[in-house]
């Protein structure tokens, strides 16, 4: 017990001596140099470039065809993907049964127009008695009713050969307006039923949307941009890939309200269709164009440093402290990028020797001493 007590007692005082070691040390070498970089004032620029943002084609109007009445398909007059015109007959079904409806309808109207013409002239016949007083009050009462519902009935029959009649229409498919219609869902003799079936698709194709989302931040630009746009304005354009389509567009509307999940709005342009290039549900990149005029701040991008998703940079203070500053980035031009929030022109950042600061690090502008030739 007692030599376990002397080594416990033995190992404290190295504890000690070793630690007034470091101490001492530490208070020889001070604090650590100053880390040497690079530094320059933020720059305000008149840069002209493009915000670019994701964006998928739409049509302005489209809609499914879908058969409205049952029947089998009798006949189909257009070729797929073709150009059709509104009022265009597109599909024709089975007609018989509906036509024999309707001849049906007229036969039964015509009975009951029989039945009011009996009517009116019993009601008459009565009526002339009456002013005899040569027949009961209660017959007259009986032929005026009489003549009311048939009356009535000739009403219901004229109905229903409205409606028969518009199910013989109804029969033609026609084409609700001008477009492209697609490749057709039914062939001849396919069994379609009313309001269910979608026999094809027909969509608008001249001019053609563009559906992109922007930030609510940006609500207010946009709306400028709609209310001072012009024609043939280059403000907006449209990219596949590395190639820009010739023709700019314009902003056809705002959405009414900004989606509380995504914090976004969607926008939309409309683009001439010149030669049909354009289809509905292609990607494509919107090149909004942006003329900055001495309030866009730029940068190296190599003072950039990023963590987790987010962009930051080293901003001298005084006593030439760092102090690490959150940024938003906007286009990278060149070896540049613009700044959109988070920088002031004029403040002095470090463009070099980032990668060794970190929050509060004292710096130096001055160039590395290089050690000297050892003496002998």
């Amino acid at each position: 017990m007692k030599d376990r007590l002397n080594k416990i007692v033995v190992l404290a005082a190295y504890a000690l001596l070793f630690s007034a070691c470091s101490n001492k040390q530490q208070q020889q070498q001070g604090p650590p140099p100053p880390v040497p970089v690079t530094v320059e004032k933020v720059q305000s620029t008149n840069a002209s470039y493009h915000d670019e943002y994701p964006g998928t084609l739409v049509a302005l109007n489209q809609t499914e065809i879908r058969a409205q009445v049952s029947g089998y398909v009798t006949g189909i007059y257009f070729k797929d993907g073709s150009k059709v015109t509104q009022g265009q007959r597109l599909y024709s079904i089975d007609q018989q049964l509906y036509n024999a409806n309707y001849q049906q309808a007229e036969a039964n109207l015509q009975v009951q127009l029989t039945n009011l013409n009996k009517a009116q002239k019993d009601a008459d016949r009565y009526h002339e008695l009456d002013k005899k007083d040569a027949i009961a009050k209660q017959q007259v009462d009986y032929a005026d009713a009489a003549l009311e519902a048939a009356k009535k009935q000739v009403d219901a029959a004229k109905a229903n050969v409205n409606a028969v009649k518009t199910s013989v229409s109804f029969a033609t498919i026609t084409a609700p307006f001008t477009g492209t219609i697609g490749i057709s869902l039914v062939k001849p003799g396919t069994s379609v039923v009313a309001g269910q079936t979608v026999l094809n698709t027909i969509s608008s194709d001249n001019p053609m949307a563009v559906d992109f989302s922007v930030d609510q931040k940006e609500v207010y630009r946009f709306t400028q941009l709609q209310q001072i746009q012009r024609p043939k304005d280059s403000t907006f354009t449209i990219a596949f890939g590395n190639e820009v389509y010739p023709f700019p567009g314009s902003i056809y509307l705002i959405d009414r309200a900004v989606d509380p999940q995504t914090g976004t709005i969607k926008a939309r342009l409309i683009f001439p269709n010149v030669n049909n290039v354009l289809k509905t549900g292609m990607s494509t990149t919107v090149r909004v164009l942006n003329r900055a005029t001495g309030n866009a701040v730029t940068i190296p991008y190599k003072a950039i440093t990023e963590q987790l998703g987010e962009f930051f940079v080293y901003v001298v203070g005084d006593s030439n402290k760092v102090a690490q500053r959150k940024v938003v980035l906007g286009k990278q031009i060149g070896t540049d990028v613009i700044v959109r929030d988070g920088l002031k022109a004029g403040e002095p950042i470090v463009v070099q020797g980032v990668q060794n600061l970190r929050q509060g690090s004292v710096i130096t502008t001055a160039p590395p001493q290089q050690p000297g030739p050892a003496k002998k």
